[in-house]
């Protein structure tokens, strides 16, 4: 008998198509009533009755601690980024040298979750600012990414996410991010490509101009492994 939900019905049309909604994570009102251990014990039950209906034999020692491992997983993890008291606290300093070219940061190893089939994103982050004033620690660039990246996603959404949380941390718009990634829903399924990646970029005030964006280009290119 074939089994055909609304749900289902919705989705169909679009296939394996890459689909994004807005730059906002599509997250309810009331998506942090539950605690952690509420929405972990929860999850755990549903991802057992997952395994039950594939038919594997959750007695087995190998698999009975897989549910609570899966639901702790999601959302101490790979989705703790949804919760907004995960929010890095980005400390700014006065950027008292005067400094007033280029900073990036790049190489940055991003780990993130496609929305559309739950598989994993594995890529690297570049991120850079013009500083008006004010600069951050570096390692808050990357706590930045991380909390975006740990959410289901869409990639052009996380590089739009990631300049503009940096935008209003520096209070200004010289901001600008690329991402080069890998999605195993296409390395590992479906098309199977294993060779392909997806670049997405993000350019703000100065980075719009040819020049500046050049420049931030070409600092990326540059090797730096020691």
């Amino acid at each position: 008998m074939k089994i055909k939900n609304s749900l289902e019905e919705a989705v169909d049309p679009y296939g394996d198509d890459h689909l994004g909604s807005s730059s906002d994570n599509p997250i309810r009102p009331d998506a942090f009533e539950l605690s952690n251990p509420e929405k972990i014990e929860l999850i755990q039950e549903k991802v057992a009755d997952i395994l039950h209906i594939l038919g594997m034999d959750l007695t087995d020692d190998s698999l009975k601690g897989t549910p609570n491992r899966v639901a702790k997983m999601y959302v101490e993890e790979i989705f703790g980024g949804l919760h907004p008291k995960k929010k890095p606290k980005a400390s700014t300093f006065n950027n008292n040298y005067k400094y007033g070219e280029i900073l990036v940061e790049k190489n940055i190893t991003l780990y993130s979750t496609c929305e559309h089939h739950l598989l994993p994103i594995v890529g690297r982050a570049h991120v850079a600012y013009i500083s008006n004033g004010t600069v951050v620690g570096l390692s808050k660039m990357n706590r930045i990414v991380q909390y975006y990246a740990q959410r289901p996603q869409v990639q052009e959404r996380l590089t739009i996410q990631i300049v503009e949380e940096l935008k209003n941390v520096l209070g200004t718009e010289d901001v600008a991010c690329v991402i080069d990634a890998k999605h195993l829903c296409v390395n590992s399924r479906g098309i199977k490509d294993i060779s392909s990646s997806t670049v997405t970029s993000e350019f703000s005030g100065a980075f719009k101009s040819k020049e500046t964006k050049r420049e931030f280009l070409d600092y990326i290119q540059l090797d730096t492994e020691f």
